[in-house]
């Protein structure tokens, strides 16, 4: 099985606005195309902690405006194999020591 992650553009307060209308939209078509299954995951805030990170290591900002979308989209798809991730009892124990 293949798996696309989609950010979905989301409010502050929870709510999909017009621009998540877009993206279920495009999410629809690259289902039919691809035939993956696709999952949306919360893109909110992405874009804020791309741009502390890039600012932390001191990047101009021409190279920050290069680089913050690809940056989004890695923490966006980090976000999410972090939620599946579920340890195993004996990683727990060893996490906790």
């Amino acid at each position: 099985m293949q798996l696309l992650v989609v950010g979905m553009p989301k409010t502050l307060d929870n709510q999909e606005g017009s621009q998540a209308k877009i993206i279920l939209g495009f999410m629809e078509k690259l289902r039919e195309v691809t035939g993956c299954v696709i999952t949306r995951w919360d893109e909110r805030l992405s874009s804020k902690l791309a741009e502390r990170y890039l600012l932390s290591a001191d990047l101009s900002r021409q190279k920050r405006k290069n680089i913050i979308d690809r940056l989004s989209a890695q923490i966006i798809l980090q976000d999410y194999l972090d939620s599946q991730y579920q340890p195993s009892s004996s990683q727990k124990e060893a996490e906790e020591m």
